[in-house]
């Protein structure tokens, strides 16, 4: 393994642990949820900034997040609500196989386009992984907060 590699390995697990623990410290407050949860990834923004990374660079990733877990969002809290903690949990997993494969068009889209106008979007490890997860925590923090809204019980 490459030091390059190990670095980007040791930061995005940092970054992981992180939001694994903001998230579990807040998890039983329903109301704020999708607040902490849309926090966290403005914070993955900011990082990308940080590590010197163009957010436009790694557009199409942050775009596959958005919509693969704000639709991954959506359709855990409907199972959930049908057939709760196993209605979730397929929700969750049949969600994801479909969101992946829908996100996956935008981010092709996106790519495209970008390299059209001769704008890069050559990804790195570190940009990607982190593009991907402050989509990822934005779609789903917005999702959560909707719900919130419509049905605070939830």
């Amino acid at each position: 393994m490459t030091k390059k590699f190990i670095v980007v390995v040791i930061k995005v697990v940092t970054l992981c642990i992180i939001i694994f623990a903001v998230s579990a410290f807040f998890i039983s407050d329903v109301k704020i949820i999708g607040w902490v949860v849309l926090s966290l990834g403005l914070l993955c923004l900011a990082l990308l900034e940080f590590f010197k990374i163009s957010i436009k660079n790694v557009w199409p990733d942050i775009v596959f997040g958005l919509i693969d877990n704000g639709i991954l969002a959506i359709l855990a809290v409907i199972g959930g609500s049908i057939a709760g903690v196993a209605g979730a949990i397929i929700g969750g997993v049949v969600g994801n196989a479909i969101t992946d494969g829908i996100a996956g068009i935008f981010e092709g889209y996106i790519a495209e386009r970008l390299r059209e106008s001769k704008i890069s979007e050559a990804r790195t490890m570190l940009g990607s992984a982190v593009g991907k997860m402050a989509g990822c925590l934005i779609g789903a923090g917005v999702v959560l907060i909707i719900v919130n809204f419509i049905n605070p019980l939830l």
